[in-house]
């Protein structure tokens, strides 16, 4: 039985560094020639919730979302250089990363608010986008709801590598959102304590594997293994 690892980005793999909100507050500029007076709020939501938001709280109806994503991706084009420089790959993901990528049976790949080309954009600045299978994510894009890109990414890993339609899928992210977009869609999901909300918090919101980084690779390891010999 093969397995789907989806691994959040911001605050699972990387720290951004304020780089992010930068990156909102520059498409917001575009998009009205006006600088924004409230950052955007993150914490798990998807690219179209943030930006959406970002104009109501401005007292604005945001424009169509084609006109948004274009302009939210070359915002984040024009500041890769600055995130290689400010931020960071979290300890042990590249080691996870690596190890998650050489386990048989499994395909990695991402599920993340970011549209792709900013998730690209934040992996390729840490050398890590090498390691997932980009193609077969599910990004901010693809729906308003991070529930909903759950089954985005299986129909893709599907498409892609043939898999079976009850594939177990498990995702790994460090937001009480990334914990509910699991349970709401039947995947199994592994939080990390590594951004803003504590494990007891990743507790509370429904996760029963909390890890405080992502350093202890062995321990990760062995808890995607035990879900494939689950599901066999």
């Amino acid at each position: 039985m093969p397995l789907i690892v989806l691994w959040d980005i911001d605050h699972t793999l990387i720290e951004n560094s304020g780089v992010s909100k930068e990156i909102y507050a520059a498409a917001f500029k575009d998009l009205t020639g006006r600088a924004a007076v409230h950052p955007a709020r993150t914490e798990g939501r998807t690219d179209r919730l943030i930006l959406a938001g970002m104009f109501r709280d401005h007292g604005e109806e945001p424009p169509a979302w084609e006109s948004i994503q274009p302009v939210l991706g070359a915002a984040g084009a024009a500041r890769e250089d600055d995130l290689a420089r400010r931020g960071r790959a979290l300890p042990g993901a590249r080691e996870a990363l690596v190890a998650v990528a050489a386990e048989p049976g499994v395909i990695s790949s991402v599920l993340t608010g970011n549209v792709r080309a900013n998730a690209q954009v934040k992996l390729r600045a840490f050398g890590l986008d090498g390691l997932v299978d980009m193609e077969c994510g599910a990004y901010g894009a693809d729906a308003a709801d991070r529930a909903d890109l759950v089954d985005v990414a299986r129909a893709r890993v599907r498409a892609a590598h043939g898999t079976p339609a009850d594939t177990p899928a498990v995702l790994i992210g460090d937001t009480p959102r990334d914990v509910q977009a699991a349970l709401v869609s039947g995947a199994h999901v592994v939080a990390v304590a590594s951004g803003v909300h504590s494990a007891d918090e990743l507790r509370e919101a429904g996760a029963s594997v909390v890890l405080a980084d992502l350093t202890d690779v062995a321990a990760l390891m062995r808890h995607l293994r035990s879900l494939v010999h689950a599901a066999r």
